[in-house]
């Protein structure tokens, strides 16, 4: 059995592809990887916001996928949309790697906690909005590129730190340029972040998508994703949404799940906690979204929307 497997052509894209790529050699698979470059790769000079918040990075892979080009699409679990087009599934998650975002720099005295001013690059309004919260004595500044241009910009000056999820920062080997692991609690994730997740067309052979799901997924991270985005889907929310949402497994093998919205400004934020069964996975995301729509939420999109 052979996979097409389609990835962005990032350094970091292509490590998560390769990952895929060797957990199905492992299992007696063959597979290569076809490259493709996505309009989020391309435009690099406007904030995602100002591109589209829907598909920037996966649309040209779903094209491929209509195509029969490739036969899976791997991504960013976080770079989903929260609805997929018709036709289009997501078949597998990875084991999530940690979920917190973190600080990097060359300078190792930052921190956000002792009220040193300072600039963090980000392309997230999620993190910018967190920030002006929680942070109002950083100053933002919009940095978009992969991982190795951000760094790059950094060493010239155009910022002090940059903001980005660990998965990333750990995969790429940075980890020495880790000064501050940010607190879940407040800082919690967008959804998805830290797994993998595999999209293929529902006209992919049964076969193939049986042995793709059997080798790559993870059942405990896709119950908590599930419920991370059903939240994400009832509040119709894209990358350019501060949203977050974080499912955790407990001692008791429930699920809770923590998120909200909060304002482009940071100065509301709306948080709510909700625990189930994995079985109750999207119903958890359900009335979370509703909980925190009641509560404001709504007039709060409209608000976001509106701005972006």
């Amino acid at each position: 059995m052979h996979i097409r497997i389609g990835t962005r052509t990032s350094r970091l894209a292509l490590w998560q592809a390769e990952h895929i790529q060797a957990l199905l050699q492992a299992g007696g698979l063959t597979s290569e990887l076809v490259l493709i470059d996505t309009k989020g790769d391309k435009v690099l000079d406007r904030s995602l916001s100002k591109i589209g918040s829907k598909g920037v990075f996966t649309q040209e892979l779903e094209e491929q996928l209509w195509a029969g080009s490739i036969d899976i699409a791997v991504h960013s679990a976080k770079d989903l949309p929260s609805s997929l087009p018709t036709g289009l599934s997501i078949i597998s998650f990875t084991e999530r790697e940690l979920t917190n975002d973190v600080l990097i720099s060359r300078d190792k005295s930052l921190s956000l906690t002792n009220g040193r001013e300072f600039t963090i690059g980000t392309s997230s309004t999620r993190r910018v909005a967190m920030l002006k919260h929680f942070c109002p004595h950083v100053t933002t500044v919009d940095m978009r590129g992969n991982l190795q241009t951000r760094l790059r910009k950094l060493d010239e000056g155009q910022c002090d730190a940059l903001l980005l999820a660990y998965a990333g920062v750990h995969r790429m080997g940075y980890d020495d340029l880790i000064v501050e692991h940010l607190p879940i609690a407040d800082f919690t994730p967008a959804v998805g972040q830290g797994s993998i997740a595999i999209e293929a067309a529902e006209t992919l052979a049964i076969d193939k998508t049986n042995a793709i799901r059997q080798l790559t997924n993870h059942s405990l991270t896709e119950s908590c994703l599930r419920a991370e985005r059903a939240f994400l889907a009832r509040l119709e929310g894209g990358c350019s949404i501060p949203s977050f949402a974080l499912a955790q497994w407990t001692k008791e093998q429930t699920i809770s799940l923590s998120g909200g919205l909060v304002s482009l400004d940071g100065s509301q934020l709306l948080r709510e906690t909700f625990t189930g069964t994995p079985e109750q996975a999207t119903m958890l995301g359900h009335e979370l979204a509703e909980t925190i729509l009641g509560r404001g939420g709504d007039v709060l999109l409209t608000e976001i929307r509106a701005h972006l």
